[in-house]
């Protein structure tokens, strides 16, 4: 009688199976830390966190130009000092930004301002699309018989010296107000909730922050708003901000220096005429200036529509 225990009793030679073991799992070694999920997404650092940052290293440095550049003593009734806060102003708008594009990996054109484009054509069309809106507007309070330009308040060399300077200043504000708004945050706000609506948000803002201007008022804070977008419209359509610069700064340049207008309610030495408004508020700006004017608004609806037939093309994100 033959008993199965269950064992093999076979005389033949025996085969053995290898024994797999479980592969070690090393995604736990390579995925990305919890820290890095929160920051960054599929495309770079996230938009929220981008803002904050920007904006977190913005406004101490904001503070140290103000009070240190402005601060200094350089003569010229107050004029150079002026000049330096706002080339210290300037630069903390662009340098959170220069740390942030290498954080993010991304070329600062596209920012807004590639510098191979710095002050070439875009920006002298743009100046002279802002020298001409300007004088637009106030020929027409001209020919309403509500401005007149009065005659000349400097002579000579003054006249090429305090041109100078402004265009120089203006330029410093064209910068810094156009690439704070409309350059690092437009960029990265774009990313979280789409062009238009990050145009619309930033050009309220940029109306709000003429509160601080003495003698600002309601209408002028709606036109600059109203400028800022349309300066979202050529961002759109040239790729840069280099068009917007150039008109930022001949617009201010035209009212403060050439018309010697009130600018956002402040009339700045060095001007050359002696210029006045006289009628209703409502049509000259009181002391606003232009942009407390309903006609500016007319102004810039003209100037969205010839443009955007000019430049029908998107390009923004080209770098």
């Amino acid at each position: 009688m033959q008993m199965n225990d269950g064992m093999d009793t076979s005389t033949g030679p025996k085969e053995y199976s290898p024994v797999t073991e479980p592969a070690p799992d090393f995604s736990a070694g390579v995925q990305p830390s919890y820290v890095r999920m929160v920051f960054f997404g599929p495309d770079g650092l996230r938009a929220g966190w981008g803002l904050a940052f920007y904006l977190l290293l913005f406004y101490p440095l904001q503070f140290v130009a103000t009070r240190w550049f402005g601060a200094l003593e350089l003569g010229g009734n107050g004029l150079w000092s002026m000049m330096s806060e706002e080339f210290g102003v300037m630069l903390a708008a662009v340098l959170p930004a220069v740390v942030l594009a290498r954080v993010e990996h991304r070329p600062w054109g596209a920012y807004g301002l590639p510098g191979r484009r710095a002050f070439g054509k875009l920006f002298w069309v743009g100046a002279l699309w802002g020298f001409a809106s300007i004088t637009l507007l106030l020929a027409v309070m001209y020919g309403l018989r509500v401005f007149d330009l009065g005659h000349l308040a400097i002579h000579g060399f003054r006249i090429v010296k305090f041109a100078a300077f402004w265009a120089l200043y203006f330029v410093l504000v064209g910068l810094f107000e156009e690439f704070l708004l409309r350059g690092y945050s437009q960029f990265t706000l774009t990313r979280a909730i789409g062009f238009w609506p990050s145009a619309l948000v930033l050009s309220c803002m940029f109306g709000l922050i003429h509160l601080q201007n003495p003698g600002e008022q309601w209408r002028g804070l709606l036109a600059a708003a109203a400028i800022g977008f349309f300066f979202c419209l050529t961002l759109r359509r040239t790729g840069t901000l280099w068009f917007a610069v150039g008109f930022h700064m001949a617009w201010d340049w035209g009212e403060t220096f050439f018309y010697s207008v009130p600018d956002s309610g402040t009339i700045f030495p060095g001007h050359l005429l002696k210029s006045s408004f006289h009628g209703p508020r409502w049509l000259t700006g009181g002391i606003v200036g232009p942009e407390g004017s309903v006609l500016c608004f007319l102004v810039i609806a003209a100037v969205w529509v010839v443009f955007a037939k000019r430049y029908p093309q998107v390009k923004y994100g080209a770098v």
